[in-house]
């Protein structure tokens, strides 16, 4: 007996939409990290594909670009609002930096005990070669239309003006990203510490930070919300078929810098 589309539509079980992200924050580029480009239709088709009772972000992060950062977030935040669906983050290893930010797009975050959470702040670095190249009697040769045109560059002594201009852009930024966390998570943060610093900490200590909401792994914390039945439908960025079969050299590139990124707050057990 063929049953009714009506019958088979109504006798589905409920849906969570789940999207994965993982990796470093950046522009198009390579196309190997999370960007708002990649990721939009994914992240519309989470919220409008049907009507699920929740989004979950399952987040493994350890941040980058901050403007790609923002413009997920705030899609994430838009699609919330306008389908008034509920957003729960989940960090995995890391939600650092920029992968915090996206993590504050959810109404909770739960964390794993031995998950790194923070390291809100805002970061420029670099190198400095002028005192190898004078070594190598190597003379650096540079010309401008503008003043400013060569600000930071690594053959020549750092200049405390191009340090101030640089922090200039910093602030302003870091700005943004306090204001950011101050909005999303408000009254549940410690108002004893300052969180912005920099500094990341393990799960619980973030709990305790009000960084995160609790311990939680996702399928059982989204089958307490949303009961035993519902179902799991995971959203992610499509690879190109040659990253897929790791035949890319920029794959090589990626992973690399994934990596050292990831290094910075890794633990081992």
């Amino acid at each position: 007996m063929r049953i009714p589309v009506v019958s088979r539509l109504l006798s589905r079980k409920p849906r969570v939409a789940v999207i994965r992200l993982s990796g470093t924050i950046g522009g198009a580029g390579r196309g190997g990290g999370l960007n708002d480009a990649a990721l939009a239709p994914v992240i519309e088709r989470a919220f409008r594909r049907g009507k699920p009772l929740a989004v979950a972000l399952v987040i493994n992060s350890p941040g980058g670009s901050p403007v790609q950062s923002s413009l997920i977030a705030a899609r994430i935040r838009r699609l919330a609002d306008e389908t008034d669906i509920p957003v729960h983050a989940f960090v995995e290893d890391v939600a650092a930096s920029g992968g915090y930010w996206l993590a504050c797009a959810a109404d909770d975050i739960w964390a794993d005990e031995s998950s790194i959470l923070g390291s809100i702040g805002v970061i420029s670095a670099g190198f400095g070669f002028d005192q190898l190249i004078q070594r190598w009697g190597i003379e650096r040769r540079v010309h401008t239309a503008g003043t400013s045109k060569s600000t930071l560059d690594p053959f020549r002594p750092q200049d405390p003006d191009d340090v101030a201009r640089l922090h200039t852009i910093l602030e302003p930024i870091h700005q943004a990203f306090k204001d950011h966390v101050r909005a999303r998570r408000g009254t549940r943060l410690a108002p004893d510490r300052d969180l912005f610093t920099g500094e990341f900490w393990a799960g619980l200590e973030s709990v305790r930070l009000g960084l995160a909401d609790g311990i939680g792994h996702p399928v059982p914390r989204l089958k307490a919300l949303y009961g035993d039945k519902i179902r799991f439908e995971v959203h992610g960025m499509r690879r190109p078929l040659l990253r897929r079969l790791g035949l890319s050299a920029d794959l090589l590139m990626d992973a690399a810098e994934d990596r050292a990124a990831f290094q910075r707050f890794g633990t081992r057990g």
